[in-house]
């Protein structure tokens, strides 16, 4: 008879909380816009509630399934293929911005599929390929996969591609990717990261207006102007110092224990995408340092609870596929915080589990529930 492991109620709990905590301090963040624009405070929440039913069923049963079920080729290329198939499709359909498939009031943003998919990929042929991972037999395809998924991704999401290219770089190392290749594949997706931010002027504008708030580079750059011109052609109101700057302002305002929950003033149309993008600033203004200090430490137990489980893993796969998803979870929870706390440039991104976006809270759940059976399995 097979041993029953027992639930790592550490992750499971940390878990459950911070999605009920999303719930509550989501409510705070949106009913005042989802009243005015849609005539019910409730509407957000709703909204995410659809989308976590749904969600947390699939975490349980990714939970339950054992984890070497996807130690397989059909799985792993499934997987990739299915994400580059949504992509290419959205790309056409959604001409506009190139992220959602809209089904009705519903709206699916395939590249938060390309996080789970890809972790999967990568544990399965890094795993199939170790006592190799170092020869062209090797680099070749995952460097040519890996690729097509970011770049799939970037031409929409620059937040999300960088958080896949931190991911496979952190997989490879471990593996044990040699020096030289971790330094061309750097090389490389730095220049990538150039040039695709060159490419989007809004993009570029976001960064010039972070290193120089003032344009004074700029101005000495070209002193005629056009530069700077055309830099401020391509944003908003809403967009760059505007938000960062009413994020700082929600952010210092909360102080040690905050303002209340339910009592924060930025969120009252000043701070845009309060409920998504930047509402990691509602909970520094309203619950103060303790609340944003404490979010910041369930994201800390994930980090925790993910790691031991890679370390104490007997095999590749189980190591390599708790590595990967600890690495992504963490790596957008910490590029949302810095975003909010004027660390990085502007960039839209989900804080995983608090934000709105029934994509980002399905692949999030999806790819927790993995890790809990990893964690289960590591003992």
């Amino acid at each position: 008879m097979a041993q029953r492991l027992k639930t790592d109620w550490t992750l499971f709990g940390t878990t459950i909380g911070m999605v009920a905590f999303g719930a509550v301090i989501l409510y705070s963040a949106s009913s005042v816009i989802a009243e005015l624009k849609f005539g019910s405070s409730w509407h957000f929440v709703l909204r995410q509630g659809m989308w976590l039913v749904p969600s947390l069923l699939l975490m349980m049963f990714l939970k339950r399934m054992h984890y070497q079920k996807l130690q397989n080729p059909i799985v792993a290329f499934a997987a990739i293929g299915l994400v580059l198939m949504l992509l290419g499709i959205v790309f056409f359909v959604d001409s506009a911005h190139h992220r959602w498939l809209r089904m009705g009031p519903f709206g699916l943003q395939p590249s938060e599929l390309a996080k789970p998919a890809l972790v999967v990929f990568l544990a399965f042929f890094v795993a199939w390929r170790a006592p190799a991972i170092n020869t062209r037999f090797t680099l070749y395809p995952a460097a040519l996969a890996s690729g097509l998924v970011i770049l799939a991704v970037v031409v929409a999401d620059l937040g999300t591609a960088v958080v896949l290219g931190v991911t496979a770089t952190v997989v490879f190392f471990v593996a044990g990717l040699r020096w030289r290749f971790c330094a061309i594949a750097g090389g490389v997706a730095l220049v990538g990261l150039v040039f695709f931010i060159a490419l989007k002027p809004y993009r570029l504008a976001r960064v010039v207006a972070y290193v120089d708030p003032g344009f004074k580079i700029v101005s000495r750059i070209d002193p005629a102007g056009r530069l700077e011109q055309y830099l401020h052609q391509s944003l908003t109101s809403r967009d760059t110092n505007y938000q960062l700057e009413q994020s700082k302002i929600a952010v210092g305002t909360g102080g040690v224990v905050g303002a209340g929950l339910m009592q924060g003033k930025q969120k009252l149309l000043y701070l845009p995408e309060a409920h998504t993008d930047f509402i990691y600033a509602v909970v520094s203004e309203e619950l103060g340092l303790v609340g944003s200090v404490g979010l910041l430490l369930a994201f800390g137990v994930i980090l925790w609870r993910g790691l031991r489980a890679a370390l104490r893993m007997p095999d590749d796969f189980g190591r390599y596929l708790a590595l990967g998803i600890t690495t992504v979870v963490v790596v957008q929870g910490l590029m949302n915080i810095s975003v909010v706390l004027g660390m990085m440039p502007t960039k839209g991104i989900p804080l995983p589990l608090i934000s709105s976006g029934g994509s980002s809270l399905l692949s999030t759940l999806a790819s927790l529930g993995i890790l809990m059976n990893v964690s289960e399995h590591a003992g």
